[in-house]
Protein backbone atom coordinates (compact mmCIF):
# COMPACT_ATOMS: atom_id res chain seq x y z
CA UNK A 1 0.00 0.00 0.00
CA UNK A 2 1.33 3.42 -0.96
CA UNK A 3 1.66 6.32 1.45
CA UNK A 4 0.78 9.78 0.16
CA UNK A 5 0.94 13.19 1.81
CA UNK A 6 -1.38 16.08 1.07
CA UNK A 7 -0.48 19.59 2.24
CA UNK A 8 -3.44 21.94 2.57
CA UNK A 9 -3.35 25.68 3.13
CA UNK A 10 -6.72 26.73 4.44
CA UNK A 11 -8.73 28.85 6.86
CA UNK A 12 -11.96 27.77 8.60
CA UNK A 13 -13.29 31.27 7.81
CA UNK A 14 -13.22 30.33 4.11
CA UNK A 15 -16.38 28.64 2.78
CA UNK A 16 -14.62 27.44 -0.37
CA UNK A 17 -12.19 25.60 1.91
CA UNK A 18 -15.10 23.60 3.31
CA UNK A 19 -16.05 22.53 -0.21
CA UNK A 20 -12.46 21.79 -1.17
CA UNK A 21 -11.87 19.66 1.91
CA UNK A 22 -15.03 17.69 1.17
CA UNK A 23 -13.81 16.97 -2.36
CA UNK A 24 -10.43 15.98 -0.97
CA UNK A 25 -12.14 13.55 1.41
CA UNK A 26 -14.24 12.18 -1.45
CA UNK A 27 -11.08 11.56 -3.47
CA UNK A 28 -9.33 9.87 -0.54
CA UNK A 29 -12.34 7.63 0.04
CA UNK A 30 -12.32 6.64 -3.63
CA UNK A 31 -8.75 5.36 -3.28
CA UNK A 32 -9.97 2.58 -1.03
CA UNK A 33 -7.09 0.45 0.20
CA UNK A 34 -4.68 1.54 -2.53
CA UNK A 35 -3.08 4.24 -0.38
CA UNK A 36 -2.81 5.65 3.10
CA UNK A 37 -3.13 9.43 2.93
CA UNK A 38 -1.76 11.87 5.50
CA UNK A 39 -3.32 15.34 5.34
CA UNK A 40 -1.26 18.16 6.84
CA UNK A 41 -2.84 21.58 7.34
CA UNK A 42 -1.02 24.90 7.13
CA UNK A 43 -2.56 28.19 8.29
CA UNK A 44 -3.73 30.95 5.98
CA UNK A 45 -5.52 34.07 7.14
CA UNK A 46 -8.27 34.93 4.71
CA UNK A 47 -8.72 38.26 6.49
CA UNK A 48 -5.73 39.18 8.69
CA UNK A 49 -7.56 42.30 9.89
CA UNK A 50 -10.63 40.41 11.16
CA UNK A 51 -11.68 41.34 14.68
CA UNK A 52 -12.58 38.98 17.53
CA UNK A 53 -16.07 40.51 17.58
CA UNK A 54 -16.75 39.52 13.98
CA UNK A 55 -18.06 41.61 11.09
CA UNK A 56 -21.29 41.52 9.12
CA UNK A 57 -20.31 39.36 6.18
CA UNK A 58 -22.70 40.90 3.62
CA UNK A 59 -21.50 44.42 4.42
CA UNK A 60 -17.86 43.33 4.39
CA UNK A 61 -18.07 41.54 1.03
CA UNK A 62 -20.13 44.32 -0.56
CA UNK A 63 -17.52 46.85 0.52
CA UNK A 64 -14.67 44.65 -0.71
CA UNK A 65 -16.08 43.71 -4.12
CA UNK A 66 -18.45 46.59 -4.82
CA UNK A 67 -21.56 44.42 -5.03
CA UNK A 68 -23.58 42.13 -2.75
CA UNK A 69 -22.35 38.53 -2.54
CA UNK A 70 -25.64 36.77 -3.22
CA UNK A 71 -24.96 35.67 -6.81
CA UNK A 72 -21.55 34.35 -5.79
CA UNK A 73 -23.15 32.57 -2.85
CA UNK A 74 -25.65 30.85 -5.15
CA UNK A 75 -22.76 29.42 -7.17
CA UNK A 76 -20.91 28.41 -4.02
CA UNK A 77 -23.98 26.64 -2.67
CA UNK A 78 -24.36 24.70 -5.93
CA UNK A 79 -20.72 23.64 -5.79
CA UNK A 80 -21.18 22.58 -2.18
CA UNK A 81 -24.26 20.55 -3.11
CA UNK A 82 -22.32 18.75 -5.84
CA UNK A 83 -19.75 17.78 -3.19
CA UNK A 84 -22.44 16.48 -0.83
CA UNK A 85 -22.81 19.49 1.48
CA UNK A 86 -26.05 21.28 2.34
CA UNK A 87 -24.67 24.82 2.56
CA UNK A 88 -26.76 27.95 3.12
CA UNK A 89 -24.46 30.97 3.11
CA UNK A 90 -27.17 33.20 4.54
CA UNK A 91 -27.11 31.33 7.87
CA UNK A 92 -23.72 32.63 8.98
CA UNK A 93 -24.13 36.37 9.49
CA UNK A 94 -20.58 37.21 10.61
CA UNK A 95 -17.04 36.77 9.35
CA UNK A 96 -15.26 35.54 12.45
CA UNK A 97 -11.69 35.94 13.60
CA UNK A 98 -10.04 32.59 12.86
CA UNK A 99 -6.66 32.69 14.63
CA UNK A 100 -7.92 30.81 17.74
CA UNK A 101 -9.36 28.07 15.52
CA UNK A 102 -6.16 27.92 13.47
CA UNK A 103 -4.17 27.63 16.69
CA UNK A 104 -6.16 24.54 17.63
CA UNK A 105 -5.69 23.04 14.18
CA UNK A 106 -1.93 23.55 14.46
CA UNK A 107 -1.84 21.98 17.93
CA UNK A 108 -3.89 19.01 16.73
CA UNK A 109 -1.06 17.85 14.47
CA UNK A 110 0.69 15.92 17.25
CA UNK A 111 -2.62 14.30 18.21
CA UNK A 112 -3.08 12.87 14.73
CA UNK A 113 -6.51 14.45 14.26
CA UNK A 114 -5.58 17.71 12.55
CA UNK A 115 -7.59 17.10 9.40
CA UNK A 116 -10.67 15.94 11.27
CA UNK A 117 -10.59 19.01 13.51
CA UNK A 118 -10.09 21.37 10.56
CA UNK A 119 -13.12 19.89 8.81
CA UNK A 120 -15.20 20.08 12.00
CA UNK A 121 -14.37 23.76 12.51
CA UNK A 122 -15.30 24.62 8.94
CA UNK A 123 -18.57 22.73 9.29
CA UNK A 124 -19.33 24.45 12.60
CA UNK A 125 -18.78 27.84 10.99
CA UNK A 126 -20.77 27.42 7.79
CA UNK A 127 -23.15 24.50 8.24
CA UNK A 128 -24.07 25.20 11.87
CA UNK A 129 -23.49 29.01 11.88
CA UNK A 130 -21.50 28.82 15.12
CA UNK A 131 -19.06 31.48 16.28
CA UNK A 132 -15.63 29.90 15.83
CA UNK A 133 -14.04 32.85 17.65
CA UNK A 134 -15.98 32.04 20.83
CA UNK A 135 -13.70 30.17 23.28
CA UNK A 136 -16.55 28.03 24.56
CA UNK A 137 -17.54 26.97 21.05
CA UNK A 138 -13.93 26.05 20.36
CA UNK A 139 -13.70 24.09 23.61
CA UNK A 140 -16.89 22.21 22.74
CA UNK A 141 -15.50 21.21 19.35
CA UNK A 142 -11.90 20.54 20.41
CA UNK A 143 -12.86 18.26 23.29
CA UNK A 144 -14.44 15.90 20.77
CA UNK A 145 -10.97 15.45 19.26
CA UNK A 146 -8.79 14.67 22.25
CA UNK A 147 -8.24 18.09 23.83
CA UNK A 148 -9.07 18.67 27.47
CA UNK A 149 -11.14 21.82 28.11
CA UNK A 150 -8.15 23.46 29.81
CA UNK A 151 -5.80 22.60 26.96
CA UNK A 152 -8.24 23.85 24.34
CA UNK A 153 -8.70 27.19 26.13
CA UNK A 154 -4.96 27.62 26.58
CA UNK A 155 -4.15 26.88 22.94
CA UNK A 156 -7.01 28.93 21.48
CA UNK A 157 -6.13 31.92 23.66
CA UNK A 158 -2.35 31.79 23.30
CA UNK A 159 -0.95 35.07 21.98
CA UNK A 160 2.30 33.25 21.19
CA UNK A 161 0.55 30.68 19.00
CA UNK A 162 -1.51 33.42 17.35
CA UNK A 163 1.73 35.16 16.39
CA UNK A 164 3.12 31.90 15.02
CA UNK A 165 -0.03 31.51 12.94
CA UNK A 166 0.31 35.05 11.59
CA UNK A 167 3.97 34.44 10.67
CA UNK A 168 3.19 31.14 8.94
CA UNK A 169 0.33 32.75 7.02
CA UNK A 170 2.59 35.58 5.84
CA UNK A 171 5.21 33.06 4.75
CA UNK A 172 2.59 31.20 2.73
CA UNK A 173 1.71 34.43 0.95
CA UNK A 174 5.39 35.13 0.29
CA UNK A 175 5.69 31.65 -1.25
CA UNK A 176 3.06 32.65 -3.80
CA UNK A 177 -0.07 31.23 -2.22
CA UNK A 178 -2.57 33.99 -2.86
CA UNK A 179 -5.79 32.24 -1.98
CA UNK A 180 -7.23 29.18 -0.34
CA UNK A 181 -7.84 26.35 -0.33
CA UNK A 182 -4.48 25.41 -1.82
CA UNK A 183 -3.54 21.75 -2.17
CA UNK A 184 -0.22 20.02 -2.78
CA UNK A 185 -0.58 16.29 -3.40
CA UNK A 186 2.50 14.08 -3.00
CA UNK A 187 4.72 17.16 -3.06
CA UNK A 188 4.20 17.62 -6.80
CA UNK A 189 0.63 18.17 -7.86
CA UNK A 190 -0.51 21.61 -6.72
CA UNK A 191 -3.70 23.51 -7.39
CA UNK A 192 -5.73 26.30 -5.86
CA UNK A 193 -9.42 26.50 -5.12
CA UNK A 194 -12.22 23.99 -4.67
CA UNK A 195 -11.54 22.37 -8.02
CA UNK A 196 -13.97 19.90 -9.61
CA UNK A 197 -13.90 16.40 -8.14
CA UNK A 198 -12.06 14.95 -11.13
CA UNK A 199 -9.10 17.29 -10.56
CA UNK A 200 -8.58 15.74 -7.12
CA UNK A 201 -9.12 12.23 -8.45
CA UNK A 202 -6.68 12.70 -11.34
CA UNK A 203 -4.01 14.18 -9.07
CA UNK A 204 -4.17 11.14 -6.80
CA UNK A 205 -4.05 8.77 -9.77
CA UNK A 206 -0.97 10.58 -11.10
CA UNK A 207 0.69 10.43 -7.69
CA UNK A 208 0.01 6.70 -7.41
CA UNK A 209 1.35 6.11 -10.93
CA UNK A 210 4.59 7.87 -10.02
CA UNK A 211 4.88 5.88 -6.80
CA UNK A 212 4.37 2.53 -8.52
Amino acid sequence: MHELRVDVFDDPACPWCLVGLRRLDNAIAALGDRAVVEVVHHPFLLDPSASPEGEDVVEMLTRKYGRPPFDAWDRLEQEAKSAGLDLDMRKQKLRHWSQPALALIAAADIKGIQHELAVALGRANYLEARNIADPEVLVDIATRFGFSPEEARAVAGSAEIHEQIAIAAREATQQGIGGVPFFIIAGRFAFSGAQPQDVFDQAFEAALAEAA
